[in-house]
């Protein structure tokens, strides 16, 4: 190649040096940024691998939410919490005082993963009874745990409740039910001899009657449990109340040879609705007969204590003991298994008197000493008595001319 050829082919390769330089140097440019993004990033997820500080918007997202909640370091000291939280105890700044809670967040922030587990906590101090909470932790950083509280108990008490429910209630079914199915049998094979035709249709006609008044109770417990508020709710006499739960046994008493005797203060009044509390002074008031022996009496008395009604019905009967006496309340608990069941007691009675009177924003009390009685106390907020002249219908007037053709009546003759 001639000198001018190496001349030109010098010439021509001199722009594609510089080109190739420029992108060596553009690459080389882009490494060193990429490495510097890195270092960062990775300064910076050390920092908050480390750090003790809340995240931004952590504690406003705490601030809003209605469960309590609460995030904590390694060392279990709150740093920042939700309103609801305080009634469990914790509180910022301060170490967390249950063992199980700091057990549950050390295990999520050493396994670095979630954790569900159900609890036994106190709401305040040492007397208040445990509650049931499900506990959540999550961590949000190497350092931080983020730790939600759920109340169950009460979900877990309604589900208990319900589960018990079926189970008595297809137990205490399963009796009359198969009782009517053998005497319907028997009066089947006897259908020759009428006397025992007689007797055990009798026999079947009470157990019918007991199977009638246990759906009936069973009824009107599932009507109280499923509404919180009364519908027919008015002022109510408890003179008239009394009177009615009183008579409505009067011949269970008679045949029992028991005694009610009525006493008290008169002229009390109540709000709520009349036949509920009918059926629960009604209920206490056959306990108390059934329960009593003969010739004994029954006491229902009333008396007004501060701004509080109490209607007291006392028994002289076997008495309950005090071991059993917390759970008097509850379905189907009887006392005395044979008496009950002589008397044809469903064991719902009392448990329908606890929430009636619960529906009323009253309580039941008991006072038993075994062989010697028991006394139930409703305890109802007292009413002003109404304005019965206000509400009583005024008679219409009667006009000249009706009152002239109407006969007046001679003296032996009735109206």
């Amino acid at each position: 190649m001639t000198a001018e050829g190496r001349l030109y082919a010098g010439r021509m390769q001199q722009p594609q040096l510089v080109l190739l330089a420029l992108l060596a140097g553009l690459l080389i440019g882009a490494a060193v940024v990429g490495l510097v993004v890195a270092a960062l990033r990775a300064r910076d997820r050390a920092l908050a691998q480390t750090s003790a500080e809340v995240p931004e918007g952590v504690e406003a997202m705490l601030g809003a939410m209605d469960d309590p909640a609460f995030v904590c370091d390694t060392s279990s000291t709150v740093l920042a919490l939700s309103p609801a939280a305080e009634v469990f105890g914790v509180h910022t700044g301060e170490v967390i005082s249950s063992e199980e809670l700091k057990r549950v967040a050390r295990v999520a922030r050493d396994t670095g993963s979630g954790i569900a587990e159900n609890l036994r906590l106190r709401r305040g101090a040492a007397p208040a009874e445990p509650r049931l909470v499900a506990v959540r932790a999550t961590p949000i950083s190497g350092r931080l745990t983020l730790v939600v509280l759920r109340d169950i108990t009460e979900r877990e008490r309604v589900e208990e409740m319900r589960r018990d429910f079926v189970a008595n209630t297809s137990h205490e079914l399963k009796t009359p039910v198969g009782a009517v199915s053998l005497l319907s049998e028997a009066i089947e094979f006897a259908a020759d001899d009428p006397a025992q035709v007689r007797h055990f249709a009798s026999r079947l006609q009470a157990e019918v009657t007991r199977l009638a008044a246990l759906v009936n109770r069973i009824l009107s417990l599932s009507r109280l449990q499923a509404s919180d508020e009364l519908r027919d709710v008015r002022d109510v006499s408890i003179d008239e109340v009394v009177t009615a739960a009183v008579e409505g046994y009067a011949i269970q008493a008679d045949a029992a040879q028991v005694t009610v005797v009525r006493g008290g203060t008169k002229g009390l009044w109540v709000r709520g609705e009349p036949q509920i509390l009918t059926e629960a002074v009604g209920n206490l008031v056959a306990n108390a007969i059934a329960y009593s022996p003969e010739g004994s009496k029954v006491g229902v008395g009333v008396k007004l204590d501060d701004t509080v009604v109490e209607i007291a019905v006392t028994d002289r009967g076997i008495g309950i003991p005090e071991s059993d006496q917390h759970r008097v309340f509850e379905r189907f608990y009887r006392a005395d298994q044979a008496r009950s069941r002589r008397t044809g007691g469903t064991g719902l009675g009392l448990s329908i008197v606890k929430h009636a009177v619960q529906r009323h924003g009253g309580e039941v009390r008991l006072w038993s000493r075994p062989d010697r009685g028991s006394t139930f106390t409703i305890r109802l907020p007292m009413s002003d008595a109404p304005d019965l002249e206000s509400v009583r219908p005024k008679p219409r007037r009667k006009s000249r001319k009706s009152s002239a053709t109407i006969p007046v009546p001679a003296k032996g003759d009735t109206a």
